[in-house]
């Protein structure tokens, strides 16, 4: 096509990206429903950011038109690509880097003792494209001997199938490699395939991914020794992130752990967790029979 029919329609698009209130609602109600996102008035810009390409991904002239057709056709496939869309999908490789120390120097001693002649099992929820699970195989293979010979299990879960395919193929750009992963474990661990780095498939062996919803009420993927649920509670009103904990909670082992983003806390929507002395982020199950105590003192 021409340029400036190209430019025409670019301005096309651009002049209307915008979204009238009431669109505004019937997305935010539909976030909140299909995935516990509770979206603020002050996030239209970004209700239109992510929706516009994907108007035009459908071949459909304006966001308003897009979000028409999801109100007209209920079509699940689309309804599905809008919630993917407006998730946030932000991580990489030893995020925070403090949780990973964590791991290291607090919770792997105690569970290699607990767990002996068992397994530890790793749930890392909302894991995006997986930087957070290959972050723990990889220091897990770098230092066997943090378990004390007992096999772990690492089980990554997301809502987006987008995410969940990427991380998968253990494919990552050149930017992704470069934020947080260390030079000799790039080298170790990936081969480069022309401007992306592929992950080796023995680490890709070591994490199961599964889709998942964290507000669905049953999630049947068994019983955990840690939850990784890092920056995903401040994204859930108070109802949601209490029915979200209560949940995690009955898939924790006795003994288990939680880890939080550090804005995160269970204080306030679930007495399930107790925080971890000089631990930032780091949550301990309560043990039934102190719970019990407690609240027969109160």
């Amino acid at each position: 096509a021409p340029q400036g029919t190209e430019s025409a329609r670019a301005a096309h698009y651009e002049w209307r990206s915008c979204v009238n209130s009431q669109d505004f609602e019937f997305v935010s109600q539909l976030l909140r429903k299909r995935a516990g996102i509770v979206l603020a008035g002050d996030k239209m810009y970004l209700l239109e950011s992510r929706l516009a390409p994907l108007a035009r991904k459908e071949g459909l002239p304006s966001i308003d038109d897009l979000i028409h057709v999801v109100r007209a056709r209920r079509d699940e496939r689309l309804i599905g690509q809008l919630v993917d869309v407006m998730t946030t999908n932000e991580t990489f490789f030893f995020r925070d880097k403090t949780p990973f120390d964590h791991l290291k120097d607090a919770i792997f001693p105690v569970l290699a003792q607990a767990r002996k002649g068992s397994r530890i099992r790793i749930w890392c929820a909302a894991c995006s494209t997986g930087q957070e699970p290959y972050s723990i195989a990889m220091m897990l293979d770098q230092n066997p001997s943090l378990t004390g010979g007992v096999p772990v299990e690492i089980v990554a879960t997301d809502i987006s199938d987008r995410c969940l395919e990427r991380a998968r193929q253990g494919l990552f750009t050149q930017f992704e490699v470069q934020r947080g992963l260390p030079i000799q474990m790039l080298m170790h661990y990936f081969t480069q395939q022309d401007d992306h780095w592929r992950i080796s498939e023995r680490m890709r062996q070591m994490v199961t991914f599964k889709k998942l919803n964290l507000i669905d009420p049953n999630l049947n993927l068994g019983k955990f020794d840690v939850v990784f649920c890092r920056n995903v509670l401040i994204y859930f009103d108070g109802p949601t992130k209490a029915g979200v904990l209560d949940r995690v909670a009955s898939s924790v082992n006795p003994g288990g752990f939680l880890m939080l983003g550090a804005a995160e806390s269970p204080v306030g929507a679930s007495q399930a967790f107790e925080p971890t002395q000089d631990r930032r982020g780091l949550y301990k199950l309560v043990n039934p029979a102190n719970a019990a105590t407690a609240a027969s003192a109160a």
